[in-house]
């Protein structure tokens, strides 16, 4: 299904869990001639905190579109202790591409991007190898090298940052891109960097996971999307899947079907962060369908 450019608005919020919390924010909506078309919640008994996803039409609005935030915060953030974002969908997040030099989970996304299925832009893909670049020719997006060692890295890294900057962008994904963020980079773009790992975490570590997996006999491999945090693959998952293998499958075979699973995952997990659909609360998220 093509996304469309809708003139929404996607409220996300967590707060103590309370009664009447529901109501107040359908009312607010309702009273201000908002037209609700997508609300779901959820309580986490443990924690006792409740979590919220409301989405509703702004053509007939009363509240000026830049003084939502405003309103909200006075009428009912502040009476019920909650932590919200709210978000436009007629503006669309900006995305940066980082790879190294696997290519699958890049052209996954690329194709989504180029068939119209996620409202997203893609102004540029940002790399530490040479190798992809006829790719990003291929989706006529501008492709930026960056050599990446140990003496240069800092350096280096810095002009990344500049160039997303520059661009606008508002979130990246790592597409198999084979570096460590630094914490400073994570720090500027908190719960928006978004990567694959070729497995449950935690997990077979080192450069050679299915090689580990393959040695161990294990029945099932899998794939994990989460957001960076500086403790490395520690970060709040957002989808993960397993496909069974047997006794029969050679390394080849592992590394393709971990392979088809990585693209998978990863886009389904980039499609919901697009979708704002994700909210993270300490380092778990609640992912509403």
């Amino acid at each position: 299904m093509k996304n469309t450019n809708k003139n929404t608005a996607v409220l996300l919020l967590h707060c103590p869990d309370k009664q009447g919390i529901i109501a107040a924010v359908t009312e607010f909506i309702n009273i201000n001639k908002g037209n609700i078309i997508y609300l779901d919640q959820h309580v986490d008994k443990a924690e006792k905190i409740f979590f919220m996803r409301v989405e509703w039409e702004l053509d007939n609005f009363l509240i000026p579109t830049d003084k939502i935030n405003e309103y909200f915060q006075t009428l009912l953030a502040i009476k019920y202790e909650m932590e919200f974002q709210i978000h436009f969908q007629n503006q669309k997040p900006r995305m940066a591409l980082f790879v190294s030099k696997q290519a699958h989970c890049m052209y996954d996304l690329l194709a989504h991007y180029e068939a119209g299925d996620w409202n997203v832009e893609i102004p540029l893909i940002i790399s530490n190898h040479p190798d992809l670049e006829h790719v990003a020719k291929k989706f006529n997006i501008p492709y930026y090298y960056f050599p990446i060692t140990k003496e240069n890295k800092e350096e280096q890294e810095a002009k990344e940052m500049a160039l997303l900057k520059e661009y606008n962008i508002t979130f990246s994904v790592l597409a198999k891109y084979m570096q460590i963020i630094s914490p400073e980079f994570i720090k500027a773009y908190p719960n928006n960097i978004i990567n694959i790992h070729h497995s449950f975490l935690p997990a077979f570590v080192g450069a050679k996971p299915y090689h580990a997996a393959y040695e161990r006999g294990v029945k099932i491999i899998g794939a994990t999307s989460h957001y960076v945090t500086e403790e490395l693959d520690a970060g709040p998952i957002i989808k993960q899947d397993v496909a069974r293998i047997s006794h029969k499958d050679s390394i080849d075979n592992l590394i393709r079907k971990g392979q088809d699973l990585e693209k998978v995952v990863l886009s389904r997990g980039v499609e919901k962060h697009i979708e704002r659909k994700i909210l993270v609360y300490k380092n778990k998220t609640i992912v509403f369908g």
